[in-house]
């Protein structure tokens, strides 16, 4: 599934590569988008690309090529993958809809278990690291992995709600000092801030990036990141 900003540039560039025969400038569709910074165009650009409907041709510029369209744009139906993260979603204070059938909600309480949330982590602009615990929360047995402690923490921000992880969410945490590259991680900036974003490896530099193309991609050097753990599922209240 496409966010409206992603969907928005595809179409774009859809439109010119019929009209003219070559793709857009970077320029071209920053405005076309009205975006603040090409950052933006690049992120967006990736995330078709991830996603399989844009190819980019190595070793020339402005090169390229739409792969495949979304149904809202004339495409063929595909089948739904598996890859990236899907929130795991439980609208609290009601047992999961996941649970089967003939399982109570006493049932259901008996098999949680309580998490530490341990404040606020930022979905943004990275803010002071995190080492208290504000309260306790109750968590279905079922989002947590087996290995492993696991904590919670109340999101702040907005940047990563392109995955699906909005203001006010409580992020649930699987502790660990490693990541794969695409994996939601709280990261420790400078041994000073902390903030949710999408981890990426590269050589001798971590990339977090957000999920909200008004944000742009922060690069550091490896040993000015440390990895505090891994998403595995949220917990969101109305």
């Amino acid at each position: 599934m496409l966010t409206k900003k992603q969907l928005d540039l595809l179409e774009f560039i859809h439109i010119r590569l019929q009209r003219d025969g070559v793709p857009p400038s970077f320029d071209e569709m920053k405005d076309a988008l009205d975006l603040r910074s090409k950052s933006g165009i690049h992120r967006l650009i990736t995330a078709l690309e991830e996603r399989g409907f844009i190819r980019r041709l190595a070793h020339r510029a402005r090169a390229i090529e739409i792969v495949k369209l979304p149904e809202s744009l004339g495409g063929v139906p595909s089948a739904p993958t598996t890859s990236g993260f899907e929130p795991r979603v439980i609208n609290g204070p009601h047992p999961s809809p996941s649970q089967p059938a003939n399982v109570t909600p006493d049932e259901v309480i008996l098999h949680a278990r309580e998490l530490p949330v341990m404040g606020k982590i930022a979905a943004g602009v990275p803010i002071e690291a995190i080492s208290h615990v504000d309260h306790h929360i109750a968590v279905p047995g079922a989002m947590l992995r087996n290995a492993g402690s696991h904590y919670a923490l109340e999101v702040k921000g907005d940047s990563m709600i392109e995955a699906g992880i909005n203001n006010g969410d409580v992020v649930i945490i699987r502790e660990t000092t490693t990541a794969d590259n695409g994996d939601i991680v709280v990261a420790l900036v400078e041994d000073q801030e902390a903030t949710l974003k999408r981890f990426h490896h590269n050589g001798s530099s971590i990339a977090l990036e957000a999920a909200n193309a008004a944000y742009e991609t922060r690069v550091y050097p490896e040993d000015k990141v440390k990895v505090q753990g891994c998403l595995v599922g949220l917990i969101r209240t109305y």
